[in-house]
């Protein structure tokens, strides 16, 4: 926690750190499932290796589990008082 920050810049910055992982994280799992969609095509019933409606699904699905699992801490830290915090280290 920075000593003289907002909590909207509190905020931010732990959203914006966060997110970096997770948007690495999508695409490199995106690189490889459409990769293994490829190998796997005979096992996927119903569903082509390469379906663009599941994948836009489940990148959705994961990029909002991802801010809202950011969200709460970020939000938590950006309460904290710092002098508080300073007080019980």
């Amino acid at each position: 926690m920075a000593l003289g920050a907002q909590r909207t810049q509190v905020l931010s910055l732990v959203l914006q750190r966060s997110l970096w992982f997770v948007a690495a994280g999508i695409s490199l799992g995106v690189g490889i499932a459409l990769a293994a969609g490829k190998i796997t095509r005979t096992l996927l019933a119903g569903v082509s290796g390469a379906d663009p409606l599941t994948f836009v699904a489940v990148v959705v699905l994961f990029a909002l589990i991802a801010f809202i699992a950011s969200a709460v801490p970020a939000r938590r830290a950006s309460k904290v008082d710092p002098i508080n915090a300073l007080r019980y280290e």
